[in-house]
């Protein structure tokens, strides 16, 4: 306690252990029947730049790696984890909690579009409801010693990055962006929201950097001048990885075959996801 202390614990910032009104708590504890080693948030300032793919890739290439990989689709609203990896069963429940759904190569997966019984059925949710379902299927789900969790957040910076960044144990998170200058201010915006929160920021990933013509080798930049560099620097962040402009892509996704999808951009991101094992 302060020599000067006055007593009114509302309007002072030091953390002694004789406060009157102490803190809020917003975490969620995990399932007790679950084990979880690694959280990595997946976000985006703004949608349509590809953070649920970067999400899927990570996970995949982590499980090429012998790790145990999860992903928890925080995008209620908009989830497509599923559709990528060709997922057709539901999930299901017990006594216990909930079980994910596991992918053909043992991802484990959870997402509201295994809960409903057409896929197309449209989440008409408000704020509160959908962050108390991604808090559950953190809480809930009996997630069985996996190694790494991706988490793929909803864009932007609202109720369920929010709820996310206050009630799970994040590892850190990877932000994900594209060439436009526009998308490279909204980026600004999510990094800004992690850094009051005190969140780590693994580094940055561009998704739609260039592509790469098959008859002559050279990369194009298709939306013009890429502007991560640049934000890399204004934050002191690393660039992880850029990913091209590749139509195969997006056919894996659209016949659920992602897991399958021969690529090797993000190897180097998950060699660093692979020292924080080591931490």
């Amino acid at each position: 306690m302060s020599e000067n202390c006055n007593q009114d614990c509302s309007s002072c910032s030091e953390d002694c252990t004789d406060r009157k009104e102490q803190k809020s708590d917003f975490s969620e504890k995990l399932h007790e029947m679950s084990t979880v080693k690694k959280v990595v948030g997946i976000i985006s300032g703004k949608g349509g730049v590809g953070k649920s793919l970067v999400t899927s890739i990570l996970a995949v290439t982590m499980n090429r790696m012998g790790y145990h990989t999860a992903i928890l689709d925080a995008d209620v609203t908009g989830p497509s984890i599923p559709k990528g990896f060709g997922i057709k069963e539901k999930a299901k429940g017990s006594k216990q909690g909930m079980i994910p759904v596991k992918t053909k190569t043992g991802i484990d997966i959870m997402s509201v579009n295994l809960l409903l019984e057409n896929d197309t059925d449209p989440i008409v949710w408000r704020g509160p409801l959908i962050s108390s379902t991604v808090k559950q299927f953190w809480s809930d789900v009996i997630w069985s010693d996996v190694d790494y969790m991706f988490i793929d957040l909803p864009p932007g910076t609202g109720d369920v990055p929010l709820t996310v960044f206050q009630s799970i144990a994040l590892d850190g998170i990877i932000v994900v962006t594209s060439p436009q200058e526009l998308v490279s201010m909204i980026v600004s915006k999510a990094v800004k929201m992690a850094e009051m929160m005190n969140i780590p920021i693994i580094g940055l990933v561009e998704n739609m950097s260039y592509f790469k013509c098959p008859d002559n080798g050279k990369e194009y930049q298709i939306f013009g001048k890429s502007y991560i560099e640049e934000i890399a620097e204004k934050h002191n962040l690393k660039v992880l990885a850029k990913l091209p402009i590749d139509p195969n892509i997006a056919d894996a996704c659209d016949k659920g075959m992602i897991e399958f999808f021969d690529g090797d951009w993000l190897e180097p991101v998950a060699k660093l996801l692979e020292k924080m094992e080591e931490n």
